[in-house]
């Protein structure tokens, strides 16, 4: 895991700490931001590093498959069963298990692996005998879980069985101070990938890529950065190297400058505008940024008689930049 910032560095504080127990482990974050690095990472510094790591992408699995992939199966359990089969769990005996999107699992199936989780033996599809095992189980989703309760996608047991020990990664544009280190290290695995020669990037690339949303997170910053390096001619990465989408997404200059004598409202209510411009226009990812509820952003909006997200506001002027306000 690359990163020192300060979200980065207390994610890597509760690893270290819950790596050597056997406690479920539930991983949390939007696609890109890492989960299954995350998983590798607690079993590898756990005292089960010897044993498997056996990642299980439950949504790849079709639904009719899915409990005799997990659990295993008994010959002739059913049409084309023509031998026993080990499930999942079985196979990571002694080492961990990661159940990634285990939202996409059905109910029915949902209710057999919280038994798994309690007992510590599964039942294979055909049986009439539990087997023990031995695993520790670590879970991964991107879904908004209460929601997935609330819709009944997932059952609450499980998730409460589950939520023992939370990690929550939190997305690239919440950790940009961990860019560069991001990019050196994608730079790195490109050159020796393609057989490029890149040695870094100017500050206009840069700048594009501290501004971008950055939805598909690491994932999509190590493909823009692999993409960017191929086309480059140059030892240097620029802005016009990147793809369109990247440069055209790029949101607006990240700080502005505040004239002596203007008042705090003003001032408020301009980084609000430039906040909601950043996040495409999106005010519940601006109230997200700026750490404040929504109903405080709509509240400034309200009394704001020259509220607009894009252009210049209240006479203030912009200066190209990386940091807040000057």
């Amino acid at each position: 895991m690359i990163g020192q910032s300060l979200p980065m560095r207390r994610i890597m504080s509760l690893i270290e700490r819950v790596a050597s127990s056997d406690l479920p482990v539930l991983i949390t974050g939007e696609t890109g931001t890492g989960k299954e690095i995350t998983a590798q990472l607690i079993h590898q510094l756990s005292l089960r590093r010897n044993g498997p790591f056996l990642p299980v992408n439950c949504a790849a699995i079709p639904e009719t498959l899915i409990e005799s992939h997990l659990f295993g199966h008994e010959r002739g359990a059913f049409t084309g069963a023509d031998r026993r089969q080990e499930g999942f769990f079985c196979s990571a005996t002694g080492g961990t298990i990661l159940l990634d999107e285990f939202t996409e699992i059905r109910c029915e199936t949902q209710a057999k692996l919280l038994r798994v989780l309690e007992e510590g033996k599964v039942l294979r599809v055909g049986a009439t005998r539990e087997t023990p095992i031995d695993v520790r189980v670590l879970a991964a989703s991107n879904r908004p879980l209460e929601k997935a309760v609330r819709e009944g996608a997932l059952r609450e047991d499980l998730l409460f069985r589950l939520k023992v020990f939370p990690v929550h990664l939190p997305p690239l544009r919440e950790r940009i101070e961990d860019l560069p280190l991001l990019i050196e290290h994608f730079i790195q695995k490109t050159n020796a990938r393609h057989g490029k020669q890149i040695t870094g990037i100017d500050d206009g690339c840069f700048n594009v890529l501290a501004g971008y949303w950055w939805s598909g997170n690491i994932r999509e910053l190590k493909h823009v950065i692999e993409r960017a390096a191929i086309v480059c001619e140059s030892a240097t990465l620029t802005a016009n190297d990147l793809p369109s989408e990247v440069q055209l997404a790029a949101g607006p200059e990240s700080s502005f400058s505040v004239h002596l004598g203007s008042s705090v409202r003003e001032v408020v209510d301009e980084l609000i505008w430039r906040t909601i411009a950043y996040a495409g226009g999106s005010k519940a990812r601006a109230a997200k940024i700026l750490g404040v509820g929504r109903r405080t952003i709509y509240s400034r909006l309200e009394h704001s008689e020259n509220y607009q997200i894009n252009g210049h506001s209240n006479g203030h002027t912009y200066r190209n930049g990386r940091n807040g306000l000057t």
